[in-house]
């Protein structure tokens, strides 16, 4: 297994869940993308390099508190990518 930051994936599995609540938001990739380095900017890195090592870390995010941290993360992304889009057209 090569070196990973398991938080790209717990990210990338949360964020249509909080879209959701966020009807008017562009889901275009460039948004896409932004919405998810900004809130990876937010959170704590996870690396692995281990199989175990990445189902250790996919249980500790799926506590409480760890899934209130990541949405935090996602909705505070939504709201400025909503606020400032890379583009000129909504998708």
């Amino acid at each position: 297994m090569e070196l990973k930051n398991c938080m790209e994936e717990v990210v990338q599995d949360k964020m249509d869940i909080v879209l959701e609540q966020y009807p008017s938001c562009c889901r275009c990739e460039q948004c896409r993308s932004d919405i998810a380095a900004l809130a990876l900017n937010q959170l704590p890195p996870r690396y692995v390099s281990t199989r175990k090592g990445d189902v250790f870390v996919r249980v500790s995010e799926m506590t409480t508190e760890g899934e209130v941290t990541v949405i935090q993360a996602i909705a505070k992304a939504i709201e400025i990518v909503s606020k400032n889009p890379h583009h000129t057209t909504k998708s």
